[in-house]
């Protein structure tokens, strides 16, 4: 990393309103603590469930890293946002999860969700068929995003959902900057084809 890199770095991270508090909380404050699981609760949420497409397992993953998180507290260096780090923990036990689930889910077959019995003749501006049928896009559109290659899923999640930055993914995930474009490319490529497929009157 290059000085101009490195003093651009320290300015970004002397930013982090979190560090306050993974300071106290090095220092023995669970209150503090609480302060960060409150601040990013709901994006590691996000981020779990895309990745998983289950809501409890997403729930299982979180609470999972973050206890990880208090417990290695003292290893944070403060070299990237915490939000950063934490997202790398959230990543590495959904891949996890992942990879337990697989086989089940080849023995279980696709989850039915009954939406292929609606009745086509219902009126689409009723407020409560909207609501349906967003829904179901919804879990069309998660479904695609299951269906990709794991690491595609990953980069796709961090970089379109998440918005990282391309810094914060090969931060998060330890890879290089040409690594994260190339498995973003066929991610895209790859979820457009499927909803191509699968979405139909929804799109």
């Amino acid at each position: 990393m290059v000085m101009a890199d490195v003093e651009e770095h320290r300015r970004r991270t002397e930013k982090d309103e979190d560090f306050p508090f993974v300071r106290a909380c090095r220092d023995g404050d669970r209150e503090a603590f609480g302060v960060l699981v409150e601040r990013h609760q709901k994006k590691m949420m996000n981020t779990a469930y895309r990745m998983l497409g289950d809501y409890d397992e997403a729930c299982d993953v979180v609470q999972d890293a973050f206890v990880s998180a208090f417990r290695s507290i003292g290893a944070f260096r403060e070299e990237s946002l915490f939000v950063t780090w934490l997202t790398g923990i959230v990543i590495n036990r959904g891949r996890t999860r992942l990879r337990q689930l697989a086989s089940r889910r080849r023995l279980e077959g696709p989850p039915r969700d009954g939406m292929d019995r609606a009745d086509s003749g219902q009126d689409a501006g009723n407020p409560v068929f909207d609501t349906v049928a967003k829904r179901e896009r919804n879990t069309r559109i998660q479904a695609c995003i299951s269906g990709l290659d794991e690491d595609q899923r990953v980069v796709l999640v961090l970089r379109d959902i998440q918005e990282f930055s391309y810094e914060e993914i090969t931060d998060i995930l330890k890879i290089p900057d040409g690594t994260v474009k190339s498995r973003l490319f066929r991610a895209r490529l790859a979820l457009r084809n499927c909803l191509k497929e699968t979405m139909g009157d929804f799109l």
